[in-house]
Formats: C-alpha cells, sequence, structure tokens
C-alpha cells in the first residue's frame, strides 16, 4: 500500500479588499446586468451567504475511468458501484450491525433495483418486513452520499414522480417523537413500491459520484460500445478526453474512408460486429457479398477472427466469413492509407507506403530496406503497376459504407455528445487528464510537430490538434479545410507524433503478412520511458498551467503490467495510468481487469480490479468485482468546496455580488 501524506491545511480569512468607487464605474455594464438577477439588496446578500456555505461544504467525489473498449458490462457494473465507493459507505454505516452477507444484497439492491427486487419477490415470504426495512436502509445511505450537497443540488437530482416523498425522509428523522408517526406513515405508505425503491437506489448511485472523467477509448473490440455512450448520455456530469480508438470512430462518422476501413477491420478481426450492425445500423451485406466472391476460394487462414470470449465465438461457417470480409476490408484500408499517405507528404509516412514494395514473383515485400517473405501473397485486387487503386467493385463498397456511417443517425449523435462533453486534454481539480502521451524529445523537452504548417508542443499542440477535430464537423467552414482536418484523423490514430500514438509506426502489415516479430516492434515515444521522472511531471503540468501543490498527471492507454510488478504510480505520485483493463484481450498480459480512480474529499483512492463475471451472476448471487484499493494520497484535512475549481468560481461570484452590494449602498444602482 503506498501512502502520500499531505500535511494539514487550515483555511485563513483574508481581509477583504476595498471596492473603489473607480472599479465599480469600471464594471458597471457588467453589475447592471447582474443587477437583473438579483434586483434588490436582501437577494444578493442571500446569495453571497449561500455561496459562502457551499464554499464549506466537502469536495464532492470524482471518478476516473479509462480504455472501456466496449465492455459495457463491466462499465455498466464499476460505474454502478462507483469504485466500490457506495460499499465503503454501506459498510461505514452498517458494518457494526449488518452481516456480510445483508451488506452484499444491500449493495446489489442499490446497484441493480430493477433485478434483485424481482429476485427477492420470488424468494422472501414476508415482503412487507423486507420493504420496511430495507426503505430505511436505503433512507440512511441517501441521506449519507447526500450530505456533501446543498438541498438545491439535491432536489434537482431527484426523479420527479417521487420528488416530494424522498426529501421529507431525507430531511425529517424517525427518531424525532414529534415526527415518528408522519415518517412512519410515508414508510408504510410507498412499502411495496417497487418504483420507488428504484428511484431511491438510481438517486444514490447519482449522488455517489458527483463528476465521471473518461480517459479516452470507449470504442474498440467489445461488443457494446454504443451502450456505453447511451449510458453517458443520460449521466449528470461527464468529460471525456478522446482516445485513439474514439478518433477513429469520429474519423469514420465524419466520413474518413481509411478510418472506415480501419473500424470495419478491427470488428472483423474480434469478430464484433454488435456495435456497428445492432448498434448503428452499418449495412453489412455489400461488405459479405464482395468478399464471398473476390475471396471465395482463399482459405484467408490468417485472418480467422481472435476470440477473446468463447461465449461469443461464431460457428465455422461465420468465422470463414468473417475472415474473407476481414481480408478484403485489410486490403481496401492498405490502398485507402497509401493514397492519403501521398496526398499529405507532411506527415513523413511514406515508408508506410508498402503495397509499392509486394515483389508479386518473389512473394516478397520490404520493410525499411530489408526484404522478407511474405504470409500471403494472393492479391486478386491489386494492380502491381497502381497498388493503391481501388478496383470499381472496391471503390462502389467504400462508397457505400461511407454513405452508411453518414446516415447514421444514432453514430452522429454519439459522436455529437464526445464533441460536447469531450476534448484532447483537461484540467480539474490539479489534475491533467489526457489519454495517452504529449511528445516529448529525449532530453525531456516538450517535442514540436508540425499541424497543417504550424509547429506547435505541449498544450499548443493539444488544442491545435482539437481545432482541427472540430473543423472537420464545421458544416459552414471551407470545405478543403474540412477535408484536410478529416483526412488528418488518420494521422491522429497513426502518426508517430500523434499524442494519441507516439509510437514509430503501426505495424498493422507487417503483423498479417511477416513473421519475422523484429517488424512488429512499434517503438514507443520518449514520453512513455521519461513520464517516471518526478521533474519530468512537473515540466508538463507547467506546461499546461497545472497549479496546486498537489497537483497530478493521469492517463490510459498503455496497460499496466500488474502480473510483472509494474506500478501504476509512478514519478513519486505525481502520475496515475489508469488504463481499465476492460477489454478480455487485456487481462493475461496485465493479471487483472485494470484499474480505476476514486477522489474524495479526504483523498486518492486507486482501486485495482479482477475480471469482471457476469451482470446475472452479480444479481443472482451478490458477486461484486474484487477488488483491491489502494491509498495514493490521504488529504490532512477533508477538502472542501473552497479547495476545488467550482470554489474559484464561486469565490469569484461572490466578489461580484460584493461589488453590486456596493452599487446599491452607495446609489450607482437602484433597486427595484
Amino acid at each position: 500500500m503506498t501512502w502520500r501524506f499531505i500535511p494539514n491545511l487550515k483555511l485563513t480569512s483574508m481581509p477583504k479588499p476595498t471596492i473603489s468607487n473607480k472599479s465599480i464605474n469600471a464594471d458597471l455594464r457588467y453589475l447592471k446586468l447582474l443587477a437583473r438577477d438579483f434586483p434588490t439588496i436582501p437577494q444578493v446578500t442571500t446569495e453571497i451567504i449561500n455561496l459562502e456555505a457551499i464554499l464549506h461544504l466537502p469536495k464532492p467525489t470524482e471518478h476516473f475511468l479509462a480504455d472501456l473498449h466496449g465492455e459495457n458490462e463491466a462499465f455498466q457494473h464499476v460505474l454502478r458501484n462507483a469504485s466500490g465507493n457506495i460499499k465503503r459507505k454501506v459498510k461505514e454505516l452498517f458494518g457494526n450491525t449488518l452481516r456480510e452477507k445483508e451488506i452484499r444484497d444491500l449493495c446489489t439492491l442499490i446497484y441493480y433495483p430493477k433485478q434483485k427486487l424481482e429476485l427477492v419477490k420470488q424468494n422472501d415470504t414476508d415482503l412487507a418486513d423486507y420493504y420496511q426495512t430495507t426503505l430505511n436502509q436505503l433512507i440512511a445511505v441517501c441521506r449519507n452520499v447526500s450530505s456533501k450537497y446543498t438541498r438545491s443540488k439535491v432536489r434537482k437530482s431527484l426523479p420527479p414522480e417521487f420528488a416530494y416523498i424522498i426529501e421529507e425522509l431525507l430531511h425529517e428523522s424517525s427518531d424525532d417523537r414529534n415526527k415518528q408517526a408522519y415518517v412512519g406513515v410515508i414508510i408504510q405508505t410507498i412499502i411495496g413500491t417497487a418504483g420507488f425503491v428504484k428511484a431511491m437506489c438510481e438517486l444514490i448511485q447519482r449522488l455517489a459520484i458527483d463528476q465521471l472523467h473518461i480517459l479516452g477509448d470507449i470504442f474498440d473490440r467489445g461488443p457494446g460500445a454504443h451502450l456505453i455512450m447511451d449510458t453517458l448520455t443520460r449521466y449528470h456530469h461527464w468529460d471525456i478526453q478522446w482516445g485513439n480508438h474514439d478518433i477513429l470512430w469520429m474519423g469514420a462518422a465524419a466520413g474518413n474512408k481509411t478510418c472506415i476501413a480501419s473500424v470495419l477491420r478491427l470488428s472483423f478481426r474480434y469478430a464484433n460486429t454488435q456495435t456497428l450492425e445492432e448498434g448503428y445500423g452499418i449495412n453489412m451485406v455489400p461488405m459479405a457479398t464482395f468478399a464471398m466472391e473476390t475471396y471465395a476460394n482463399d482459405p484467408c487462414t490468417i485472418f480467422y477472427p481472435k476470440i477473446e470470449d468463447p461465449s461469443r465465438r461464431p460457428n465455422e461457417k461465420e468465422c470463414k466469413l468473417i475472415a474473407q470480409m476481414h481480408k478484403a476490408i485489410a486490403v481496401i484500408q492498405f490502398k485507402l492509407e497509401g493514397q492519403l499517405y501521398k496526398q499529405h507528404p507532411e506527415w513523413n509516412m511514406s515508408d508506410r507506403c508498402l503495397l509499392e514494395t509486394i515483389d508479386f514473383d518473389k512473394n516478397t515485400c520490404v520493410v525499411d530496406g530489408q526484404t522478407y517473405p511474405l504470409t500471403d501473397c494472393n492479391f486478386p485486387t491489386i494492380n502491381p503497376s497502381s497498388p493503391y487503386q481501388l478496383t470499381d467493385e472496391e471503390q462502389d463498397l467504400i462508397d457505400r459504407l461511407q454513405h452508411s456511417f453518414l446516415i447514421s443517425d444514432r453514430l452522429q449523435a454519439h459522436v455529437q455528445q464526445l464533441l460536447l462533453h469531450g476534448s484532447m486534454y483537461g484540467v480539474y481539480n490539479s489534475n491533467l487528464l489526457f489519454h495517452a502521451s504529449v511528445p516529448m524529445n529525449e532530453d525531456g523537452t516538450l517535442k514540436e510537430v508540425c499541424v497543417e504548417g504550424q509547429n506547435v508542443a505541449g498544450r499548443e499542440l493539444m488544442e491545435r490538434v482539437e481545432q482541427l477535430v472540430r473543423t472537420a464537423y464545421d458544416d459552414d467552414g471551407d470545405s478543403i479545410e474540412r477535408q484536410r482536418a478529416c483526412d488528418y484523423f488518420w494521422y491522429l490514430w497513426c502518426g508517430c507524433d500523434s499524442p494519441l500514438f507516439d509510437k514509430s509506426k503501426m505495424s498493422t502489415f507487417e503483423r498479417y503478412f511477416i513473421d519475422d516479430k523484429s517488424t512488429h516492434k512499434e517503438a514507443k515515444g520518449w514520453y512513455y520511458s521519461l513520464r517516471a521522472d518526478a521533474n519530468i511531471c512537473d515540466h508538463i503540468m507547467d506546461a499546461f498551467g497545472v497549479s496546486g501543490k498537489h497537483r497530478h498527471i493521469i492517463n490510459g492507454h498503455v496497460p499496466v503490467r500488474a502480473s510483472n510488478g509494474e506500478n501504476p504510480i509512478k514519478a513519486d505520485g505525481k502520475l496515475m495510468v489508469i488504463d481499465g483493463g476492460f477489454a478480455k484481450a487485456y487481462h493475461n498480459t496485465t493479471g487483472i481487469a485494470g484499474y480505476t480512480l476514486v477522489y474524495h474529499s479526504r483523498g486518492f483512492q486507486l482501486v485495482q480490479h479482477a475480471p469482471f463475471t457476469s451482470t446475472e451472476e452479480a444479481i443472482l448471487n451478490g458477486t461484486d468485482i474484487k477488488s483491491t484499493t489502494q491509498i495514493v494520497e490521504m488529504m490532512g484535512h477533508r477538502a472542501m468546496v473552497n479547495d476545488t475549481d467550482k470554489g474559484a468560481e464561486l469565490r469569484e461570484q461572490i466578489a461580484d455580488l460584493e461589488k453590486l452590494l456596493v452599487a446599491y449602498r452607495r446609489g450607482f444602482i437602484k433597486e427595484l
């Protein structure tokens, strides 16, 4: 267990500066606008008191997840149990009064109220007693998780149909003799109302976490990325720092044909077409027809899908068809990316134009000046004299696929959510969040990268990249600029200086067609080795304007190999790597199912997860993800809202209101 203790910090009240008439005159226009919301001195005074009080509430809890990779069931469970935060609170409340099984059952009810209540109805012979006991327990848990918030904020979180009843129960105690009968009648009246119990459980889930941070890669090999996006669309407060797989899908949704081909290739590689077909309605019939006709006599052995979950394994006939589609789209991808490299010489990726190095007589190709035999040289659609030219059939296929991506309403709506809530990096409460890396030089300086003619590094690089991503979706922008921005999604996916990739190359072609594993190596950028140095982390945080005595970088992207003894906490606690490891493909490599992070008012807790079994198992047997909590930092004092970014905003609002108050009292503005 790693501890990093922060000495006790005390807030000291500073004398408030005198507000001069000159400063009021300078801000008079703004103050008059503010006066519309607070037209009298009592209203201004009340709001100042309210904001001052909020500053002294405990800091709300933040939840950090990364690299979900489409594993919706595991994501839903971690989200519902707040990485063990809800169970921790239940144990604090009932650890001395309830048995372990009773605690487990109560937690399962909070996580999955509808399904758990159905089981209770089938097996419990005294439902009235169950509801009576359980409602009192839920009310206690709900009071606990709501204690960090104002009544106003809690009220806004309440389900409308039960808002009045829940508010009464939260703020009235059955210990008060004058209210015992009142509270008792409310509970008796709602006994058996499954909808009320469900509403209470969902309210606990909502209040347990104030803000959810996703550090990229919602999409990839798992079957439920679209379901994760549906959940996030309904979630109360979340943000995302885009990952490389998110960018690939965003590029596909913007119409980038190379991204579309790669999205399909990865889906076929892992036999996952659920997100494409069921999630986004992408028509696979033209793809299947083309593949069966073109590769009818090709065994496509090396293109058979990798199946990580035996329950998802297709039958042999389906596997053969997937392998044919896999090879067909891979060849199309290699052609399309070769076209992009020639259109964009500024990317310096001409060495990835490998189709032109194939010797079809000798069945070899050339990589980095070395000649290697190919494991498969059956390419019926490649013209050796013009290897990157699509056949008429391939062109028709990719055009139809592009059309399907562009007209998928659900996909386009989800991408709009990624744009609305997303960015290349985020700074929240002295924590710098980004998915993969900040490109660096060997000496630890920030690497300058040319982006559309501008040399930028660090924060400027991230912001310029984000502008390009948004330009690709700017319908009112210049069409040429928008097309170049659309092309750039591919560089972000696999360009050596992309902050979402930052490796020497993406060796997709070599992994398919060359046995020599030395050609498969993808050398990581300097960031990945330098980030263990606390001084380097400080340098990066300085460049991004991250302030505060206790600041951190929080990353995902690279799985932490816990089975090899790798520690996710680096640089003397200044950097935390929380690749969620949700994807089953990584479990054998890492030995775990990754990490999540909880930041509450008393400090940081890093949660290491064992692989999730199934939702059904969790509901039937109360089986939770086995998690180990590692305390990263414990505060010497309980952090308050005053210590957060929100606190800084509130202090600014208080200063404005105090100026408005003086303006009223000195006659600059008249009360209404």
